[in-house]
């Protein structure tokens, strides 16, 4: 997916909800930031996914503060997502198909983006989200590869969100499959990180790696090779969210794709409505 003039807005939007992120933030230091972002985006690769550019953005930002300004409403919102998680996990252990549960709540919890929302009330959200229909539904195909495949590379997305893939990486285990879930090298926007795997116990359930990258979605060039060997020798990939979707779509391996559909330029590119729901194959 190439970057397009509806993406300028996005890039603004997310610069200003990461510098809300601090009280303590002086209003130069804000200004000074702005003014940089705004240098960057002059030079924006419009043949390049929205990915590339953005990264460079939020990198600046933690440069320049020396922190990671979404430390801690990460940390909240898997607390948040921690304690629905009971509940949660009823509805799948309850439910005729599992499977096709855990994979439904794992789709309904890419709500969870503060990079495009300032608040959300997530049980509200995800509740609601569980009785839209799916656009696009290749869930037979899916567990039919599921259920033919040993080893699953799971490309997690965001914090809060990876309580609703842990519910998935659950019940692939429960078939038998061996699950490795990938994690961000280091803090970018809300994406999660082995920090947020250990606070939410999936350390605890399968093995996870890291990407060695600290790029918005999954920029492969800019990936660690022992990520890149994992990638390459994966029998099956679940990808979450829109933003890997952008970024890896068209890699030639056997891949799902589960997201919502959060902007107009993806929504268009996909011929859907904004705010669709997908579990799309490769």
């Amino acid at each position: 997916m190439k970057t397009e003039i509806e993406c300028f807005p996005c890039f603004l939007r997310q610069t200003v909800i990461a510098l809300r992120q601090l009280d303590s933030l002086q209003d130069d230091l804000r200004q000074e930031l702005l003014h940089e972002v705004l240098s960057i985006i002059q030079k924006v690769d419009m043949n390049k996914p929205p990915a590339y550019l953005t990264t460079f953005i939020h990198r600046t930002i933690r440069d320049r503060l020396g922190m990671d300004p979404f430390k801690k409403i990460k940390s909240d919102y898997n607390m948040i997502a921690m304690e629905l998680y009971p509940e949660l996990k009823e509805k799948v252990l309850s439910s005729r198909d599992p499977l096709w549960t855990a994979a439904r709540l794992a789709i309904a919890g890419n709500i969870i983006d503060f990079g495009l929302f300032t608040s959300i009330d997530i049980s509200k959200s995800v509740e609601s989200a569980l009785k839209e229909t799916i656009a696009v539904d290749h869930y037979d195909s899916f567990k039919n590869a599921v259920l033919e495949t040993d080893t699953i590379l799971y490309l997690l997305d965001n914090s809060g969100e990876i309580v609703f893939d842990k519910l998935l990486i659950e019940e692939l285990l429960r078939n038998g499959k061996k699950v490795k879930a990938v994690v961000k090298g280091s803090p970018v926007l809300n994406d999660v990180t082995i920090d947020d795997a250990c606070q939410t116990h999936m350390t605890e359930l399968c093995e996870v790696v890291d990407n060695g990258s600290d790029a918005i979605d999954t920029i492969l060039e800019w990936t660690s090779p022992e990520f890149q060997a994992h990638f390459q020798s994966a029998d099956l990939i679940i990808s979450k969210g829109q933003g890997n979707f952008e970024t890896i779509a068209g890699n030639g391996k056997r891949t799902y794709f589960l997201f919502q559909s959060k902007c107009e330029v993806v929504s268009k590119d996909l011929g859907l409505s904004s705010g669709s729901m997908l579990l799309k194959k490769s």
